[in-house]
């Protein structure tokens, strides 16, 4: 599987999410039409045939499917999901679901807090069995959650996402004026976490043994890299990987969190009951991964002795690098082309030999990685975007090593198909193999070098990898995302 794609839509008797109102309200966007996908998704499912696509990573939009979070189910919505499906199908398109993806609806924000509370654990689980009970005769491959160890931090800590809660000072770019940074993270991550296992645990019982699918969750994982070799560095970049990738991989192997983030964080950690525990350990057929390069960290173990902390703050770590803006590579200065991630294959490599060595060598679903930048500042459309082609060359590179040395990795998937609504970035960052004119109509899609690449590399099983690298794709998923 290599490729994926991602936005949210208004449309088909959907009722209003959360991150739509944010995000309508706080960018002030003018069309929430995104790629017109809902519109064009027959012409796109064509191009990703024509690409060579056998696997396609698209995430359900929960407000579409059940309007108020329980109860009625949307027609509209199943009719736009089992067609969207059903014409991946027809092309030979594997379907890889995103049940969850920073889309709660708005009703269960304003009744009980939305993810502050424990109750969101029986609503999600009721709206997984509906898209069990829906799509499970097709879809055999489910992510739960995506990136629940990034919503909790964004939503709840810093406030750049929705519901944009915090605590002052630890604002990023925004004005607190309700939420605890301090103790809010843990308690949705927690929430979160016992939600996917409960979905898990209702899919294994109810669904699996008939419908024969797999069910994981997906994780952002960044690789955190020692700045310098000295011994507290390299012990805060071990801790900083416990506090991002070991928040969800430690529970899901080991049954708890990890041993540095109870110490750190101690009584603002909720606890994992016995029966919690059991049900969280071994809840994963696989883990997805969305990996897109390095941070490079230095120890700041003074922050533990403040009074007021909050995740960054117990986590004990300044970054030296911050993703997507920084212009330092390992080892050497980059020139800065705008706003870009830069590559660092030896991450994703090290990532992978992570999860072999850390966590038992799961299956692994690279769920996004690609190369972003700033569109043309003219109004023009970048086609050759040559950068983008050797990003993603090293990277199937590195993966494809990691698979010739033991790695669990079962497919790879770029992000992202086609320009989308960013959440962090709006339009104002494209990762698209394909382009999109957002002024126009219809919102015309055209090929970018990178696409052509990529169809090049699926035709041919190999394009300019080495070949070490070439003679290890053909047993692996080919895929794209895109969030819908």
């Amino acid at each position: 599987m290599w490729l994926r794609t991602s936005i949210t839509i208004t449309r088909h008797g959907q009722h209003f999410l959360l991150s739509s109102i944010i995000y309508t309200d706080c960018l002030r966007i003018r069309s929430q039409s995104c790629a017109s996908w809902t519109d064009d998704f027959q012409e796109d499912v064509k191009l990703m045939h024509d690409m060579g696509l056998d696997a396609y990573r698209f995430s359900i939009a929960w407000s579409r499917l059940i309007p108020d979070g329980r109860g009625a189910v949307n027609p509209k919505g199943l009719e736009y999901y089992n067609s969207l499906i059903d014409e991946l199908l027809r092309y030979g398109i594997q379907p890889h679901v995103t049940i969850y993806h920073f889309d709660l609806p708005q009703a269960l924000q304003d009744e009980y807090n939305g993810l502050l509370s424990p109750r969101i654990i029986d609503d999600f689980t009721a709206y997984a069995d509906v898209c069990f009970r829906s799509f499970g005769d097709r879809v055999k491959h489910w992510i739960t959650v995506n990136e629940p160890n990034i919503e909790p931090i964004g939503g709840y800590d810093q406030g750049y996402l929705p519901p944009r809660r915090c605590s002052y000072p630890f604002g990023l770019g925004v004005t607190c004026t309700h939420g605890n940074s301090t103790t809010e993270p843990y308690a949705v991550a927690h929430h979160l976490l016992l939600a996917h296992a409960s979905a898990v645990s209702l899919y294994r019982r109810k669904y699996q043994g008939e419908q024969g699918g797999r069910i994981g969750l997906t994780l952002l994982a960044w690789w955190y890299e020692p700045a310098t070799q000295k011994p507290e560095d390299v012990e805060a970049a071990a801790r900083a990987n416990d506090f991002s990738l070991g928040w969800f991989m430690h529970p899901l192997v080991y049954g708890d969190y990890p041993p540095v983030m109870k110490r750190n964080v101690g009584a603002r950690l909720p606890s994992l009951t016995a029966r919690d525990s059991a049900m969280v350990r071994g809840s994963l057929d696989f883990v997805g991964i969305n990996q897109y390069g390095a941070i490079l960290v230095e120890a700041d173990l003074g922050q533990l002795d403040r009074d007021l902390r909050d995740y960054y703050g117990d986590m004990a770590t300044n970054f030296v690098t911050v993703p997507f803006e920084s212009t330092v590579t390992r080892n050497q200065q980059v020139p800065r082309l705008g706003l870009r991630n830069h590559e660092a294959p030896w991450a994703l490599s090290k990532l992978l030999e992570h999860l072999q060595t850390h966590y038992g060598n799961p299956p692994v679903m690279i769920h996004e990685n690609g190369a972003g930048h700033e569109p043309d500042p003219s109004g023009g459309f970048l086609y050759d975007d040559e950068f983008r082609a050797h990003f993603l060359r090293v990277y199937v590179e590195a993966a494809l090593a990691s698979v010739r040395n033991g790695s669990d990795l079962r497919g790879y998937f770029v992000w992202s198909f086609m320009d989308v609504f960013e959440f962090l970035f709006s339009y104002r960052f494209r990762f698209g193999l394909y382009g999109v004119d957002f002024a126009a109509d219809n919102r015309t899609r055209y090929a970018r070098r990178s696409a052509r690449w990529y169809a090049g590399f699926l035709r041919g099983g190999g394009g300019d990898l080495t070949p070490a690298a070439a003679a290890s794709v053909s047993t692996r998923t080919h895929g794209s995302t895109y969030s819908e």
